[in-house]
């Protein structure tokens, strides 16, 4: 099978955000490299993506269709889901300042788990 790159778009999938939190959350738009690493199952070894925040909201640098759901809170808590076809990816984690870390499982095709970092470019 192919390689998941919307795997790390996960990371900092993001939903509209109460108007209160819209103005801390912003601290978080930009762009992100992101790169997933596959801990256990039988997904490739690592990715690297670029994904975009906006206004706490995230899209993919690339080309592929994704369904995102989840959010950046202004604390940088991340909990995000995203798919494609019948996979699916929960992911956990925390931005402060450039960076993020976190964790990642998926489920549907490959069930796979691992680990995520971030680092904001601009």
């Amino acid at each position: 099978m192919p390689p998941k790159p919307w795997l790390g778009l996960a990371l900092i999938a993001g939903s509209l955000a109460p108007a209160s939190a819209v103005a801390q959350s912003t601290r978080f738009d930009g762009t992100w490299s992101v790169e997933v690493v596959t801990e256990k199952g039988a997904c490739d070894r690592a990715y690297r993506y670029s994904v975009i925040v906006q206004n706490g909201r995230a899209r993919y640098g690339g080309p592929e269709n994704f369904d995102i759901r989840g959010q950046v809170r202004p604390n940088g808590s991340v909990s995000a889901s995203i798919s494609r076809g019948q996979d699916r990816a929960n992911v956990t984690g925390r931005l402060s300042g450039k960076f993020g870390t976190g964790t990642w499982t998926t489920s549907g095709g490959r069930v796979c788990s691992g680990d995520w970092n971030a680092e904001k470019r601009s």
